[in-house]
Order: C-alpha cells, then sequence, then structure tokens
C-alpha cells in the first residue's frame, strides 16, 4: 500500500489536472472556432493518428457553431463524432453527454423504423425526413437533413436538425382556425340559403294579396268615385299608391335573392344592342317625359345578356326619374378607352362604360349609400321606387367580376362608372 500523499502533493496533482482541464477545453475551443484543422491522437497501439476535417475551414466551422440549427456528425455505425452546442440545447443536455453515442439512441421509439431508413439511403443520396428528438422531459419535432461528408479518414454523414416546435405549433393553429373557418363557411351558406328561400317566398307570397287589393281598391275608385268623399277618394289613392310600391319592392327583392341562386352562364353580349333594345321597350315612356338618350360605339363583352340588360334597366330608369323638374332628362352612354390586360397575365382587359345624365344629382357624401339596399335619399311619395335597384345593379356588376362607382354634384346630374371584363375568368364570386 502506497503512503497517502501530502497536502502539497495534493495541491501539486490539484493544479496539474487543472492545467490539462485548461489545455483541453483550450483545444476544444481551438478546433470550434476553426483555429486547428487537424488533431494527433497517440493510440497505445496504433501509435500516433492524424484526423483532419477536409472542409474545416475556418468559416465553415464558425458556421456551423454559430447557426441556429443543431449540427451532428456521425460515422458509419450512427455514433456521433461531432455536435455544435445548438445541438446540445435542443436536447438540455452538454456536449459531453452527447458526442460518442449512438444518434438513434436521441430518436423516439416511434420513429426509429424511419430514422433507421433514411440513415441507410443517406449515404447514396441527400436525405430529408420528420422525426421526434427525445429529451429528458419531452420530445422535441424535427427535421433531419442528412447529406455525405467527406473526411480525411473517410466518408461521415452530416446532420442538421432542424426544431419544428414553432412551425407545429403554427400547423396546429392554422388547422384548427381553418376547421373553425369551415364550419362558419358551412353554417353561412345554410343561414344565406334559407335567406334566400324566405326571401324568395315571401315575395312571391305577397304579390297575390296585392293583387287583389289593388284590382278591389280601383273598383272601388271606379265605380263608386261619385259616391265617395273627397277625403275617402285621397285615403284610396294613397291605398293604391302604396299597393304598387310593395308590388314593385317585392318583384325587386325576388330579383335580388335570385341573383345568389342562377347559374354562371355567360355569352357575348353586345352592349350597344342591349341598350337599343332597352330603348324600344322604353319608347312611350321616353316621349311622354321628352327624354334625349344619347348612345355612342359599346363593346361586345361576355356575361349573363338578361342580367346586363337588368343593369342598363336600373340606371337608364332612374335618370329618368331623378330628372330636374321642368327640364327635359338628358341621358348620355358611352365606353371610354379599354384598359389593356397586364402583359404576360391570364387577366382580361377591362372595358369602362359611361352613364351621365343631367338630373337632381345627390351630394358626395351619399355615393356608397346609394348602393346600399333599401337606401332612399329622396322622399318617397315624390319618387317612386324601392330604393333596390341599385343594390341589384352593384350586385350583377360584381358578379361578372367587375365594379361600379358613382360620382355627382347637387343639381348637376350624375355620373356612373361601370368597369367589365371583356372576358370572364374561370371564378366565381
Amino acid at each position: 500500500m502506497s503512503d497517502p500523499k501530502t497536502y502539497e502533493q495534493l495541491l501539486r496533482d490539484n493544479a496539474e489536472l487543472s492545467r490539462r482541464l485548461e489545455e483541453a477545453t483550450d483545444t476544444i475551443d481551438a478546433i470550434r472556432t476553426g483555429q486547428v484543422d487537424a488533431l494527433v491522437v497517440n493510440d497505445a497501439k496504433a501509435g500516433h493518428q492524424l484526423y483532419t476535417l477536409k472542409t474545416a475551414d475556418h468559416s465553415y466551422r464558425l458556421f456551423i457553431e454559430k447557426m441556429n440549427e443543431g449540427a451532428v456528425t456521425l460515422n458509419e455505425d450512427g455514433i456521433i463524432l461531432y455536435a455544435n452546442s445548438r445541438f446540445a440545447t435542443m436536447l438540455d443536455s452538454t456536449l459531453s453527454d452527447i458526442v460518442g453515442k449512438v444518434f438513434e439512441s436521441f430518436v423516439s421509439d416511434d420513429c426509429q423504423a424511419e430514422f433507421k431508413d433514411a440513415f441507410g439511403m443517406a449515404w447514396h443520396k441527400d436525405m430529408q425526413i420528420e422525426v421526434k428528438i427525445c429529451r429528458d422531459s419531452d420530445a422535441v419535432p424535427c427535421q433531419l437533413s442528412l447529406t455525405v461528408l467527406e473526411l480525411d479518414e473517410g466518408l461521415s454523414l452530416s446532420v442538421i436538425v432542424t426544431d419544428l416546435t414553432f412551425q407545429k405549433k403554427i400547423q396546429g393553429l392554422l388547422k384548427e382556425n381553418n376547421e373553425r373557418l369551415t364550419a362558419a363557411n358551412e353554417e353561412l351558406a345554410a343561414s344565406n340559403h334559407d335567406l334566400q328561400q324566405f326571401a324568395s317566398i315571401a315575395s312571391h307570397d305577397l304579390q297575390e294579396p296585392l293583387r287583389k287589393i289593388l284590382i278591389f281598391a280601383n273598383m272601388l275608385r271606379d265605380r263608386h268615385a261619385k259616391d265617395l268623399p273627397a277625403d275617402s277618394l285621397k285615403y284610396l289613392d294613397k291605398i293604391i299608391s302604396s299597393s304598387q310600391r310593395m308590388r314593385s319592392m317585392a318583384s325587386d327583392i325576388l330579383n335580388y335573392s335570385s341573383l345568389s341562386t342562377n347559374s354562371h352562364t355567360f355569352d357575348e353580349v353586345s352592349l350597344e344592342a342591349v341598350v337599343t333594345e332597352i330603348l324600344d321597350d322604353y319608347e312611350l315612356l321616353l316621349q311622354e317625359r321628352n327624354v334625349e338618350v344619347l348612345v355612342e360605339a359599346l363593346p361586345v363583352v361576355e356575361g349573363n345578356r338578361a342580367q346586363i340588360k337588368q343593369v342598363f334597366q336600373n340606371l337608364i330608369s332612374n335618370s329618368i326619374k331623378f330628372s330636374r323638374p321642368g327640364q327635359p332628362p338628358v341621358i348620355r352612354i358611352f365606353c371610354t378607352p379599354p384598359e389593356p390586360a397586364p402583359p404576360k397575365t391570364e387577366e382580361a382587359a377591362i372595358c369602362h362604360i359611361v352613364v351621365t345624365d343631367n338630373g337632381i344629382g345627390f351630394e358626395k357624401e351619399h355615393r356608397e349609400r346609394i348602393f346600399s339596399l333599401f337606401e332612399r335619399l329622396n322622399n318617397k311619395d315624390k319618387y317612386e321606387g324601392s330604393g333596390i335597384g341599385l343594390s341589384i345593379t352593384r350586385k350583377i356588376i360584381e358578379r361578372h367580376h367587375g365594379r361600379i362607382s358613382a360620382e355627382s354634384t347637387p343639381g348637376e346630374g350624375a355620373r356612373f362608372t361601370i368597369s367589365l371584363p371583356v372576358k370572364q375568368p374561370n371564378i366565381f364570386p
């Protein structure tokens, strides 16, 4: 049994161990920062051996050590020859507990088979897989990028480990939000269908009692006008006028609700022919109101002819309805030069059709309000209508992937601009 060491000897041994530890730490830091490109190891059996990394230049080493991903080098047996600090942090471990171990031991059980397959194939081609890396508290979802790395001693496998925790969390939130959005869209679609059905049925069912009210009210006025007091005749006229307005409103509601259910059948439509047809239909009204309509050359566009006709009917009748007292209405319909389609895109050229009049106009702050459902800017007794016409007009234009805007100054008429694609895209609003 050897003599126990003295206190001084223990101090010297401790100092020697501290020196060796400091030297080892300096050596490791030198390797990591690229200051050392080779390492000589004295093996009792094999003698001195030189280990070098062919790609071990200073910039490469710094990049690997500073990168946000984990970096690991494996030999053909899957043993970790090198790991950067980031990989150790991902495992809540130290490099000394990682280097020298089999990488597979850090892979979760349910990903073992997938990793083994990828490890075998990665020696022949670059591979990317998603696995879970185990640490003390939990498993970390990671993407492994495997590629062969050439060392002086032979081939090794470089593995870049990307932590997918944040991405998986975001994917989970997106999936959850998409499921909620899908459910909300289904509920909205069902609700819209119910509303459309209700509007259609209600409007249709209103027609019959209104028709009877108008028939009997007119019969009463025609047959007994002489027998009724002046006040009674006045009230009767109000009943007839209100019933006619309600019938018009019910019809407009029916038209508005039908826009959401009509099929998207588009054909080539000559706007000039459509306007000419409307003017023929309105011939007596135009003569009665002394209306002048100036129509310039209009283009041919893809669209639903019946709906496009309704747009121009609404705009023309609007201009006649809101004309200035004592001044014959003048309506002008023309097309500005079309906007060419953007180069190298599938977008269609855009044409701009303008409808102007010399009517009463409206304040500029109301240029959006006039397109709202049931919105009226003027006295309903003085200007007939349901307040739905321009809403229908905008909805039709939007279903044709276009837009409509209005400009006006009180007393100076209104200007409506319709922008429509010449060709309809293969998507529907």
